[in-house]
Parts: structure tokens; C-alpha cells; sequence
């Protein structure tokens, strides 16, 4: 008898809801980072640009790149102070330093535009990209990133949106609803806080 007791007695392993709970209860940049790392990510956090340059400057070095893709004048800047040659055209072999629209915190994507890939579409480029991005680019969901699209660029909003929610090309796509889906990048991600 005390050995049935004990089954009904035992207690209960904790429910989804409250993990749920404990993720909505974290601060929006929290849950992107957490998000993004569980997509396979690589995440830099910087608080000044010295730090940015010298973290392009070891991902760089890390992965033996002496060439990168950028048409971004303002991360053309950065780029100026290191030793790499630099190509604007994103059709190339070379790993990409681009800029995003807004980063997703609730699955971790990268939201992109025209204004940052011009014509092309994502799977028509390389598969290491190094993103800069800044906290204040966080939003919730997929919606509200539209939404602030839509706000920021009024009566002109831009084309080919799209996003990268896998940062692990040579992994395999858990989700069915994304079969074919080659979006996937080896993705590095500099954020900058700004607020």
C-alpha cells in the first residue's frame, strides 16, 4: 500500500506553462540571445565600437578570411581599420558583413530587407554571415517587425524580406514546415548595445 502512495504522492515534474513563463518573464534581449544560441548561433556582445572591430577583426582571423562582401557604408567604416580586402558585390565566394532589419526574439531569426541584400535573396548568397545589429533592432515577434518596417519606411517599403532562423547549414532541419528550406547560415552576430 505505501508503495502506491508513494507513486500518487510523488511529485509532479514541472509543466511546460511554467517554462513558458520563465522565458516571457525575461528581458527582450535576453530572450533573443537564448533563442539565437539554441538556433546554433554565434553571439558577440559589444558595448563600443572598439570591441566591435576587434571582434570582426578574431572572426576574421578565427576563420582565415583575408576577403569580405560589404556594401553597407557605415560597416564600410569599420572595416577600414583592419587588414582585409573588401568586395561590394554579395554575389562572390566571400563571407558577408551585413547589417539586418530587426533581430526576433521569439525564435531568434534575423529579419532582412532589400535595403541590405539589394536583389538578392538569401540563399543566393554566401553561407557565413557576420551581422551587426543593435539592441534597440529587438522586437518580439515576426509581426511587430513588419510592423516597425512599415512605420519606418513609409509610402517606400522595401522588397525581398526575409529571414535566417538556422545558424547551422550542414545540420538537419528538425521542422517539417521549413523542408527546402535554404536560409540556413554560419551566422555571427555582433550586437551592439545601444539603449
Amino acid at each position: 500500500m505505501s508503495f502506491l502512495k508513494k507513486i500518487f504522492n510523488s511529485p509532479k515534474p514541472k509543466e511546460k506553462n511554467e517554462d513558458v513563463n520563465d522565458v516571457q518573464n525575461l528581458p527582450l534581449d535576453q530572450i533573443f540571445v537564448q533563442k539565437f544560441i539554441e538556433n546554433k548561433g554565434k553571439f558577440l556582445y559589444c558595448t563600443t565600437l572598439q570591441e566591435v572591430t576587434q571582434n570582426l577583426n578574431d572572426i576574421l582571423k578565427e576563420n582565415f578570411w583575408k576577403e569580405i562582401s560589404c556594401n553597407d557604408y557605415d560597416l564600410l567604416k569599420i572595416l577600414k581599420s583592419l587588414e582585409v580586402t573588401i568586395s561590394k558585390d554579395f554575389n562572390t565566394p566571400l563571407p558577408v558583413f551585413i547589417s539586418c532589419e530587426h533581430l526576433i526574439a521569439e525564435n531568434g531569426s534575423i529579419l532582412f530587407s532589400s535595403n541590405q541584400l539589394k536583389e538578392l535573396k538569401i540563399c543566393d548568397c554566401n553561407e557565413n554571415f557576420i551581422v551587426y545589429a543593435t539592441t534597440s533592432q529587438i522586437v518580439n515577434s515576426k509581426g511587430e517587425s513588419l510592423t516597425g518596417i512599415k512605420s519606418r519606411y513609409k509610402g517606400n517599403i522595401p522588397n525581398n524580406i526575409s529571414a535566417i532562423k538556422s545558424y547551422n547549414p550542414s545540420g538537419e532541419n528538425e521542422d517539417f514546415m521549413n523542408y527546402g528550406n535554404t536560409n540556413s547560415k554560419n551566422l555571427y552576430l555582433l550586437l551592439f548595445e545601444d539603449l
